[in-house]
């Protein structure tokens, strides 16, 4: 029987995510593929350092024991093989044990997110994820300068997730957008009993949750936060919603427009994921964040 990916965490992560090729990505910028193919090939023997998300993608491969496989992380890269054989090499120098990669050359590796069946695309390249969730993928930009403070819980994968426009769609959002939020309270109180509809990352708080339960002999525990500008009486409708989807979180914090940065700096997820830019500038300053480019926030460009 061909192997299957069915009922695990896929987690598709482009090379620059994973490791940090900055250097290398300048070389392309500036003079070309064919030169940064030289340059990667140069360099084989040279392990590349640790990107914004390989502390992530550490903590997740833990919850593999043995021949349980509960976890699939796959490098989906617009690089070509060649820089392929790099980031596999890397990999291995860094005890990531990483089989299976998809190298398109230039062109955007979503379209094989469906045959992975992924949970979640990370990628510093925003075309790309733009397209992913154009697509309906759940996908993140990462940026290489975010800070990450995941050595400070080494036994412990913390994920922390905006509400509208991330866990859930932003219907509520538009509302607010329209109306203000005013309207925006009332509203959510007249449906308080009617649950969201799921956003983008429903599945991989999802999967997140079947993790918490199938890895309890495994050396890592996870803990997640709903981290949302949401205030009363809104807080009611998010709860209930997780209640209907039976997924629970660790920690909610319902912030009415305070900075979100200062308990994210509390908090200190491996990363954090919001549909705002502005929201990811200052979280980034502390801990590694993603930007989900989805819905009518940004169509307005905030």
């Amino acid at each position: 029987m061909p192997a299957s990916l069915e009922g695990k965490l896929v987690v598709a992560i482009s090379s620059r995510a994973l490791f940090n090729f900055e250097k290398e990505h300048a070389v392309f910028e500036r003079e070309g593929e064919l030169r940064y193919i030289g340059v990667q090939l140069s360099s084989l023997e040279l392990p590349a350092a640790e990107g914004v998300a390989f502390p992530l993608v550490k903590k997740l491969l833990a919850f593999n024991d043995g021949d349980e496989r509960r976890v699939e992380v796959v490098i989906l890269s617009k690089n070509d093989p060649v820089s392929g054989l790099r980031v596999f090499r890397s990999a291995e120098h860094a005890g990531l044990t990483l089989e299976r990669g998809v190298f398109t050359r230039g062109r955007s590796p979503y379209r094989y997110l469906n045959a992975l069946s992924a949970n979640l695309f990370l990628s510093t390249n925003e075309h790309d994820v733009l397209a992913a969730i154009a697509a309906g993928y759940p996908a993140a930009i990462v940026y290489p300068q975010s800070r990450s403070v995941a050595e400070h819980h080494p036994e412990e994968i913390r994920i922390a997730f905006d509400g509208d426009g991330v866990l859930f769609s932003d219907e509520a959002e538009r509302v607010y957008q329209r109306e203000g939020l005013d309207a925006f309270h009332a509203h959510e109180s007249r449906h308080a009993n009617k649950p969201l509809p799921p956003g983008l990352f429903k599945p991989l708080l999802e999967a997140l949750q079947g993790l918490r339960a199938a890895g309890a002999g495994a050396p890592m525990r996870v803990r997640t936060a709903l981290v949302t500008a949401r205030s009363a009486p809104a807080h009611e409708r998010a709860i209930r919603t997780l209640m209907d989807w039976n997924i629970g979180v660790d920690e909610a914090m319902f912030l009415g427009g305070l900075d979100k940065s200062a308990f994210l700096r509390e908090f200190e997820p491996d990363f954090y994921f919001d549909d705002q830019r502005s929201h990811i500038d200052s979280a980034r300053e502390h801990v590694a964040s993603g930007h989900v480019p989805f819905g009518i926030t940004n169509e307005k460009g905030q």
